[in-house]
This record gives structure tokens, sequence and C-alpha cells, in this order.
């Protein structure tokens, strides 16, 4: 397909408040959290039986029970149901890379508008059963006799009924998230009072941020709660620095306080065209300019949550930007010390020069322009929603406060990242 070189645009965005694993949507299924967040998006914008050229939707935490999750989830709003819609999964950067997936769709001019988004539930996690007891539950519905069946069953042990309950972490290396950003934070020289105190700024930005109203629009009650029952607006540096490491109990700088807590939450964004926009009677708020993924091999080494470095240096070569060219930068706090990794990472020529390939520091960022409203510290981590939210929040901040451009940037599980240019209209 030739392209119409469309411009596109983000012209809305829905989630529902974010809340800690095993709390509030404790009870609560992930379809049935991205159902909510996409009928608030439909009741916001009057979508009711609009036809969405496409909607792409993902979890990380899935179940092959919810192998056509996207669909369903749109039989349940009142979006026209001829609508089409698929499942994505690019761990942590799902949320951005289904809006990437349905901007490009528009730019080619295949379809004029679409919705992108994600949804995670720790609370709702699909529960798998050992090897052994996989094989003989297979092998019981194929046997034809009492006697077969019963010798299937003698076969088994105790141990062979204990569940297999889905983690994250990495299958190449058996270690956490957590456990490779402490490799990471301690190879940086990145100190505990550095994360505390970011981890400190996103709760307090984020809390200005709901006093203010910012979030109103964009936030919709669920479950009788009204604001990221993740945020702590009464945390202090005092209070950060009395928890214990998490990861590394012995030497570690990792704690509960500087890390994003395991949580349910699902974000959705409305995305088109002009022509798309003028026939859902919408102003865009912001322009979608670039977006570009990457990824590290930390097998060998390297650190597991640096690819989005090599994302935005191959971002800002392409469309001949520096940090200093952006009014906001969001930066995903999967932690605080993967953050200041990523900064320190840029501002060092050495590793611009060795791992991205360039002849000086990429920049420092300006810290008054990071996370402005708080971020995954505060607000919370459902995987797959955590990309949507930024790109809802980012565009907000663009188009209420008249400023031009911003940058996303997010790691993600097997070594990748995932980065994007926003830009006003």
């Amino acid at each position: 397909m030739i392209s119409q070189n469309n411009e596109v645009y983000i012209l809305g965005s829905a989630r529902i408040p974010f809340a800690k694993s095993q709390t509030v949507y404790a009870n609560v299924s992930r379809k049935q959290l991205m159902e909510v967040a996409l009928n608030a998006l439909v009741n916001q914008y009057h979508l009711k039986n609009q036809l969405m050229g496409d909607i792409a939707l993902g979890a990380v935490i899935n179940s092959v029970a919810d192998f056509n999750l996207a669909r369903e989830c749109l039989l349940s709003t009142e979006l026209h149901p001829d609508t089409p819609a698929y499942n994505v999964q690019r761990a942590c950067g799902t949320g951005l890379e289904t809006t990437w997936q349905i901007a490009l769709k528009i730019y080619t001019g295949a379809i004029d508008m679409g919705i992108a988004g994600g949804v995670d539930s720790n609370s709702d996690v699909p529960i798998e059963v050992s090897a052994p007891l996989k094989s003989a539950l297979m092998n019981l519905y194929r046997a034809k006799s009492i006697t077969e069946k019963i010798s299937i069953i003698a076969r088994l042990s105790f141990k062979d009924l204990k569940p297999s309950i889905p983690t994250v972490n990495e299958p190449r290396t058996l270690l956490s998230m957590g456990e490779h950003c402490e490799l990471m934070v301690k190879e940086w020289n990145i100190s505990r009072q550095e994360q505390d105190e970011l981890a400190l700024a996103s709760h307090l930005n984020a809390a200005k941020a709901y006093a203010t109203g910012f979030f109103d629009a964009l936030v919709h009650p669920f479950m009788n709660i009204k604001q990221d029952a993740t945020l702590r607006a009464d945390t202090t540096l005092e209070k950060l620095a009395k928890l214990k490491p998490v990861f590394d109990l012995q030497t570690g700088s990792l704690t509960a306080g500087n890390s994003s807590p395991l949580t349910d939450g699902a974000a959705c964004l409305l995305i088109a065209n002009q022509q798309g926009a003028e026939k859902l009677g919408l102003k865009p708020l912001v322009k979608i300019i670039d977006v570009q993924v990457a990824a590290v091999n930390f097998v060998k080494g390297a650190g597991l949550l640096m690819a989005p470095t090599k994302a935005v240096a191959q971002l800002f070569a392409r469309n001949k930007l520096g940090f200093d060219d952006f009014d906001y930068i969001e930066i995903h706090e999967a932690f605080a010390g993967q953050v200041l990794c990523n900064l320190k990472a840029w501002e060092t020529p050495s590793y611009c020069k060795e791992v991205l390939g360039l002849d000086a520091a990429l920049g420092t960022v300006d810290r008054s322009k990071l996370n402005v409203v708080g971020s995954s510290l505060s607000v919370g981590h459902p995987f797959a929603a955590t990309g949507a939210r930024i790109a809802g929040t980012l565009a907000k901040l663009i188009h209420q406060n008249g400023r031009k451009r911003g940058l996303i940037s997010i790691c993600t599980a097997g070594g990748m990242g995932i980065a994007a240019i926003l830009e006003a209209i």
C-alpha cells in the first residue's frame, strides 16, 4: 500500500485508577478491567455505534482462555460490533506498541481511526499445572479403560500436583527485573539516596497533578476509587529510607519504595487522521511523529533495562533532535535505578560511543521536564497498560500547556526498549 502521508493524531485517552495487585481489583478479571477502560473512552468521546478501522490491545500476563481478548473486550462496549480487534504483546512496551501499530495503519491510509491500549492484572494470574500433571491429564483424556486411568493417576506424586504460577523472570538468566536492575545500579554507581529522591519526586508530582485536577478527564472512577491507589502523597525521604532492600537483601538498594509495584489496571487511546477526527467531531491533541524499538544482548552482560538508551538515540538521529528540543520527557519508572542508569548512560561519552555508536554523549535531561505529573513509581505499572497511560498523559500535557514536543521512553523485558515522539498540532 502506498503511503498517503496522513498525519496521525491522538484524540483522547481513558484509563481506570491503577491499584496494587491483590487489593482493590483482586476479584476483577483482566478482561473486565479492559472493558471498563474501553467503555470510559466510548462514553467520554461519544463513540457509540462508531465503526473503528481496527483496535489493538495487549496483556503481558494473559491466559489461553483470553486468546481473543481484544475482540471480546470490544464486543462488551457500545462500539459497532463489526469493528475488528487483535492482541499484541511487547512486554512493558505493549501499550506503546499498540499505539504504533494503529498509527502506522492510519498513516498508510488503510484506516482513518482506531483504538490502542493494554491491560494487566497480577491478581488475575493464569495458574498452570506441572509438566507431569499436564501429561497425565492428556493421557487420561485418551485413556479408554478404568484400569488405564488408575495406572496414570497412580504414577503421580504429591509434588506433581503443585500449581505453577507464572513470573516475569527472564528465562535465559532466571533473574527478575529487579535483580537485573540491582546489577545495573551497581555497575553505574547509582546510590540509594538518588533512587529514593526520584521516587519521592514521582509521588509528589502525581499528588500535585491530582490536586490540581490534571487527571480528572484521564482517570475514570472504578470500584469506588477515583485515583491511583498506589500513590503515596504523604511519603518522605525519611520514610523511603527506612524500607529494606527487596531483591538483594545484603547489599541491594532497590526497595518497595523506589520500585514500581505489581499493579492492576487498563488504559486506552483514541487515534485518528484528520478525516477520522472530523467524522467524530473531535479536535486532535497531538501528532504522533515517530516510534523506535531497540534491544540489547543482556545475557552477555549488557543491562537488561538499558535498551531505551538505544531507541532514543536512534529516534534523535532520524529526527535530528536532542533532549533540549523537548518540553516534556516521560521515562517509564520501572525502577528509580533504571531511570537513573539510562540518564547517566546518555551523559557518558564512552557508553554513547561504544554502545550507541555516537561521537559524543547524547546529552543531559533537564530534570524539571522529567515525569512532571508522576509516573510508574507513584501511579503504578500494569505492564501492558503503561505505554497507553504515558501517551495519554503526555498528549494532554502538550495540548493543555501549549508546549511543542514530548518524548516517551519505556524499558521492557527481554532486553528491549521502545521510544516515541509526540508533537503539538
